[in-house]
């Protein structure tokens, strides 16, 4: 049985779930941010990162007002059609803020929830709940393996 795209992404998402919370990187299991946590889960599912990630600084596009994160996602990612399970989901952490948090959607036994990494803790997988699930802004598509 072969195993559909976003079944790989959720499991490999899986994978990192433990990893501390470190700004910045991105290696499993020794420390990611929530950037981190896709850049790493890129190079395991695409290859190669597109792009180089400047050195930021926790508040990094606060200050500015910079959707600089929507941006490079739009850039890299396709736009999600549906609601689903390994999907990059965006958040705007609050009203009028700029949209700078990301995991990974997942279906869990309880329902729907995503894989993520912010500080003070652990990569984890964490209900979607009303309170998550009106924060997101966008979703996206996890590209294929370029051959």
């Amino acid at each position: 049985m072969t195993t559909r795209h976003d079944d790989r992404v959720v499991t490999a998402a899986r994978d990192w779930i433990g990893t501390p919370y470190r700004h910045q990187a991105s290696l499993k299991g020794v420390g990611c941010d929530c950037l981190g946590l896709i850049r790493g889960l890129w190079r395991e599912l695409v290859g190669p990162e597109p792009a180089t990630v400047p050195p930021y600084a926790p508040d990094w596009s606060e200050t500015q007002g910079q959707e600089w994160l929507m941006q490079a996602m739009m850039q890299h990612f396709p736009s999600a059609v549906a609601d689903q399970a390994g999907n990059v989901v965006l958040f705007r952490m609050r009203s009028g803020a700029v949209a700078k948090h990301l995991g990974i959607a997942t279906d869990s036994p309880s329902g729907p929830a995503v894989i993520h990494a912010y500080s003070g803790r652990v990569v984890c997988e964490t209900p979607l709940c009303s309170a998550w699930q009106r924060r997101i802004v966008a979703r996206f598509n996890f590209p294929e393996r370029v051959l």
